[in-house]
């Protein structure tokens, strides 16, 4: 499934960081992963039992505003995510739908503008038909021309799903 707003996982060059030293200054404790499922964002997709995973502090935005020389300020924001202990490759051939989206889930949209700045944001209880309405809910976020990307994350508990930038 191809989308107008692909979603971007953590890049490979960061993820080779991160796998040293996390956003928040510690090194990973990789572990084999026994039940599966963990949201992997080094190739956005779930865990399957028996993989090596590591969770890690990541702060997309602050990691986004370093190579595009802006100052998010306030709006940094480090948290957790899950991640393949060793190299995987990243998400498979650009076949990707959004992934972790089920129907009713609680996602957050939250909209930055060129300096790295929050312009606005939307929550959303995924439909039947989740692609169909992220789909939508990208497009409308990218109709607001200081739009220049959106991070996607889960309302539960905050964490950082994948982040789409103007097509």
């Amino acid at each position: 499934m191809t989308t107008a707003f692909p979603p971007l996982a953590i890049p490979s060059a960061v993820l080779k960081e991160l796998r040293v030293r996390d956003d928040a200054g510690s090194p990973p404790h990789p572990y084999t992963d026994d039940e599966g499922d963990a949201p992997l964002r080094c190739c956005l997709r779930s865990s399957t039992a028996g993989e090596r995973i590591a969770l890690i502090s990541y702060a997309p935005l602050r990691r986004w505003a370093a190579q595009a020389d802006a100052d998010p300020g306030a709006y940094d924001e480090q948290g957790p995510v899950f991640v393949h202990a060793e190299d995987c490759g990243g998400p498979a051939d650009g076949s990707l739908g959004y992934p972790w989206a089920r129907p009713g889930a609680l996602r957050v949209l939250r909209r930055y503008d060129g300096r790295g700045r929050i312009t606005g944001g939307r929550m959303l209880e995924l439909p039947d038909d989740a692609q169909a309405a992220l789909a939508q809910a990208l497009a409308g976020a990218f109709a607001d021309p200081e739009t220049a990307q959106v991070h996607v994350r889960a309302v539960e508990y905050g964490c950082y799903q994948f982040r789409v930038d103007r097509p």
